[in-house]
C-alpha cells in the first residue's frame, strides 16, 4: 500500500490557509486595490493562517499509559 504524501491534518490546514488567502485577495480586489497588491495581501494572509490553523486543528492525542494512582 502506498503512503500518502500529506496527512489528512496537513491537507486540511493547507486547504484552509489557501482559502483564507484567496478570500483576502478577493476582498482586497473588491475594495479596489491593484492586482499585485491583492496577491501580496493573499500571500500574507496565507502565511499568517498556516500557524493559526495548525494550532486550531488538534493533533491526534498521544496515548498515555494509564498508571494506577
Amino acid at each position: 500500500m502506498r503512503r500518502s504524501l500529506l496527512s489528512v491534518r496537513s491537507a486540511l490546514v493547507l486547504l484552509l490557509a489557501v482559502l483564507t488567502g484567496i478570500g483576502a485577495g478577493a476582498l482586497a480586489r473588491l475594495a479596489g486595490s491593484p492586482a499585485a497588491e491583492c496577491v501580496l495581501y493573499g500571500a500574507g494572509a496565507f502565511g499568517v493562517a498556516v500557524p493559526f490553523f495548525d494550532r486550531l486543528v488538534a493533533a491526534p492525542a498521544e496515548k498515555e499509559s494509564e498508571t494506577p494512582s
